[in-house]
């Protein structure tokens, strides 16, 4: 596991707006220019607005500019791992087959590494619309 990244998506998890769940989650995505964007969980009363920390650091690069990400580390609370919902597992998707490490802040529980195309097989891509 790329250690910079597991040390930004930590830092990041301190930055979770978590006051329902209690639940803080913060994700690190290493760039194609090899740059590092992060994200935070971000919960709302109205419970479907909020932003998983996936869809938040995935979203602050694309903002940057950034289109070609090469892995992200998930830092969830412990001491069980957590893996990207539904949603982001679909939003990540859009940016390629990346490599997906899921952790947590402890660092004593060994992390899963996944790609995306193994946490979402049967994923909806930019070329299921070519030609429509």
């Amino acid at each position: 596991m790329d250690q910079e990244l597991w040390k930004a998506a930590l830092a990041a998890q301190q930055h979770a707006y978590a006051p329902y769940s209690h639940f803080s989650v913060g994700a690190a995505i290493r760039c194609g220019d090899g740059s590092i964007v992060t994200g935070a969980n971000v919960e709302n009363a109205s419970y479907p607005l909020g932003c998983c920390a996936e869809r938040t650091a995935v979203n602050s690069a694309v903002a940057q500019g950034h289109r070609q990400f090469r892995e992200i580390v998930i830092v969830g609370p412990g001491p069980d791992l957590i893996s990207p919902c539904g949603g982001c597992r679909q939003v990540l998707a859009e940016f390629g087959d990346m490599v997906v490490v899921m952790t947590e802040s402890s660092g004593r529980v060994r992390p899963r590494i996944m790609r995306v195309s193994e946490l979402l097989p049967a994923r909806f891509t930019k070329e299921d619309l070519d030609g429509v």
